[in-house]
């Protein structure tokens, strides 16, 4: 082989080396970010959930703000019936200006707020003299029902409660209600099984997708609220 063929068989071992390389380094660099991002990912989707292990309590609290609000009603179902709690506390009514005015009008539900609540825990097999309601028409959000509800769990001397509420929410709802009632009451907090978010996966869904960045952005609000006031 002369040395000018040699020459142009190296160029082109050379040429074929970086036609790799231009293929491979993409390669690398995307699953490098896949694998990176989705351990991230998985992170923040987990980080807002806790499932605790309940031991007996006074009563199972189901939240009622937010969204997917009858797996916790299903999730209270299953507690009461696991001789966890003999008492089911929902708490509803909200009521906004607009619809103050709608009722100053002569405005009236077409059933009490409770009634859609109390049929669902019926047919999950809580009779309805174990089920205590709240009326808290001012709530507005996690914190406001806390501070709304802890006063009549109080006033029925109830100590030790447990509270479901949906998986992307417990966190939150376990971390403002130990503020709230400090050491007035033990708080255990367990998620609705049948709740539909998925920590593993929550970024392929768009609702999903609002569910965390809402429970995000009410942690931020929630920190910045708490510096203002301190």
């Amino acid at each position: 082989m002369t040395i000018d063929a040699m020459g142009s068989a190296n160029k082109i071992r050379i040429l074929k080396r970086k036609k790799y390389l231009l293929w491979a380094i993409p390669l690398f660099l995307t699953l490098c970010i896949y694998l990176f991002f989705g351990t991230l990912l998985r992170w923040i989707g987990h980080w807002i959930v806790i499932d605790e292990q309940p031991v007996a309590a006074d009563a199972v609290v189901v939240l009622h703000t937010g969204l997917e609000y009858p797996p916790r009603l299903i999730q209270a179902a299953d507690i009461y019936h696991r001789g966890l709690a003999q008492t089911v506390v929902i708490n509803g009514n909200r009521k906004t200006d607009s619809l103050r005015q709608l009722e100053a009008r002569g405005f009236k539900p077409g059933c009490p707020w409770y009634a859609d609540s109390l049929k669902i825990l019926s047919l999950l097999g809580v009779p309805k003299d174990r089920v205590v309601t709240i009326s808290a028409e001012d709530v507005y959000d996690t914190i406001s029902e806390a501070n709304t509800v802890k006063d009549e769990l109080l006033h029925r001397s109830f100590k030790n409660i447990i509270i479901t509420t949906s998986k992307f929410h417990t966190r939150r709802a376990k971390h403002i209600w130990k503020k709230v009632v400090q050491d007035k009451m033990t708080i255990q907090v367990v998620a609705a099984d049948r709740d539909p978010y998925d920590p593993d996966r929550w970024w392929q869904s768009g609702r999903q997708i609002r569910w965390v960045l809402a429970e995000y952005g009410a942690w931020i609000f929630y920190w910045w609220k708490t510096a203002i006031m301190n």
